[in-house]
């Protein structure tokens, strides 16, 4: 494997069809948000007689209009001038800190206390779900230009979630016995040896876990670094773990992301897929849907039917998060329910397990069920998958339709109410999470 950054961007063959001045754009884009590519994308992947248009280089490598462009002006020039370091890294903190690095309330209300302290590195949103950061998976074998974690990656202490392998976050398992499920996250906890991965999954085995009944590991190297499981020098230790699991009497998931089919078609990446599934874990696969790289019902639908035919269960198509260079990416809630409705007639019902589209917002995840009208007035028809209060789950709600509205924040409540069902209840979670802190 062979990783490539900021500093290679005039030293990779391919990006020699680029001018002088567009490289500068893309070094000045990988100033602010996180830039890593590999050999196997840059290789295998990308389509270069397709530029800029390849789906697979717009997901991985850095693009001028991903910022404004006085912030991407101001970060050329210093690069022109030949800036100090502390310079321009300052200017580029200022911009992070401008682009709503942690969504949803991830800090202020995600993070979990145990004997009156927070626990690092762990998320506990939803009752039976708990996310784990381990501290050697917070990177990736390359960044997603669009990634709702980009803070994990840009050297900001205070934006990052990580924790050691020792026991608080395991105390704190113990205690929540309605924890179901443990989902290790990122980064990417696969580009951890499996030694570095069996010391956070292997106490989860023991009979004082029995109430942990599904281990979900949220990766994308099936896409990005397919070798992992094939020819790495521990792939078969880490298929070994994974059997482990499964055979003390665990569900492992692996929830892969996918954002666009051409990372199904490599032989290595399918032969990626039938090893992990030949040790009983399970291939859940997810993306969010993203201009520029997958806003067509063609490619939505052609994707699943790859992932049925692989043997992975298609789970969700998610709405982009209002992070980062959300205005690069983002896509009209409207227009994100037609492509799903769009892309949903085309497959059978084995692909239909997908949810979508579904915004992991403040309260919850909310999914876009339609558009419709009633007693005159159009609206979105909406409803949570999952909630801060598991009583919300399933009840339609509805919102004055706005076709230019990209996120649950943009909707107002339909009908003349002044709140949507949940905000007063939401209102008194979060003021309780918050004096708990």
């Amino acid at each position: 494997m062979r990783f490539y950054g900021a500093k290679d961007i005039d030293s990779i063959a391919q990006l020699s069809k680029f001018s002088e001045q567009e490289r500068l754009g893309m070094k000045a884009v990988a100033q602010v948000l996180p830039f890593r590519t590999n050999n196997y994308i840059v290789e295998q992947l990308i389509d270069w007689n397709n530029i800029p248009d390849d789906p697979i280089f717009r997901l991985t490598f850095p693009h001028q209009e991903m910022l404004d462009s006085q912030d991407c002006n101001q970060i050329v020039q210093l690069l022109t001038e030949n800036a100090p370091k502390a310079v321009l890294k300052e200017a580029a903190n200022k911009i992070r800190r401008r682009l709503n690095p942690h969504p949803a309330g991830q800090k202020e209300y995600n993070v979990p206390t145990f004997n009156g302290e927070p626990v690092p590195g762990i998320q506990h949103k939803y009752q039976e779900t708990v996310l784990i950061f381990p501290t050697a998976g917070q990177t990736c074998h390359a960044y997603c230009t669009f990634c709702f974690r980009w803070p994990q990656f840009v050297g900001l202490d205070d934006l990052k979630f990580a924790t050691r392998e020792s026991g608080i976050f395991q105390q704190y398992l113990q205690q929540h016995q309605e924890v179901s499920d443990v989902l290790l996250t990122g980064g990417d906890p696969m580009t951890m040896k499996a030694w570095q991965l069996a010391l956070y999954i292997e106490p989860l085995l023991e009979p004082e876990f029995d109430h942990i009944q599904t281990i979900r590991i949220g990766t994308k190297s099936i896409s990005f670094w397919p070798y992992r499981y094939v020819t790495d020098e521990d792939a078969d230790n880490t298929l070994r773990l994974f059997e482990k699991i499964v055979q003390r009497g665990k569900h492992l998931a692996i929830m892969a992301h996918y954002e666009h089919w051409k990372e199904l078609d490599t032989p290595v990446a399918q032969e990626a897929i039938r090893r992990i599934r030949s040790t009983g874990a399970q291939i859940r696969t997810q993306a969010p849907l993203v201009r520029h790289i997958n806003d067509s019902a063609e490619t939505w639908a052609k994707m699943w039917q790859m992932q049925v035919s692989l043997g992975c269960i298609p789970y969700y198509m998610f709405v982009e998060r209002q992070t980062g260079a959300k205005d690069y990416f983002e896509i009209p809630l409207v227009q994100g329910w037609e492509i799903y409705r769009e892309a949903i007639q085309q497959v059978s019902g084995l692909a239909r397990t997908v949810r979508g589209p579904v915004m992991s917002a403040l309260p919850g995840k909310v999914a876009i069920d339609g558009v419709t009208e009633i007693a005159g007035e159009k609206v979105f028809v909406l409803s949570f998958w999952q909630a801060r209060e598991s009583d919300w789950c399933k009840r339609p709600f509805f919102a004055g339709f706005d076709a230019d509205a990209t996120w649950l924040n943009d909707l107002k409540p339909a009908f003349g109410e002044d709140k949507f069902f949940y905000e007063s209840e939401l209102e008194e979670i979060l003021t309780r999470r918050s004096l708990k802190h």
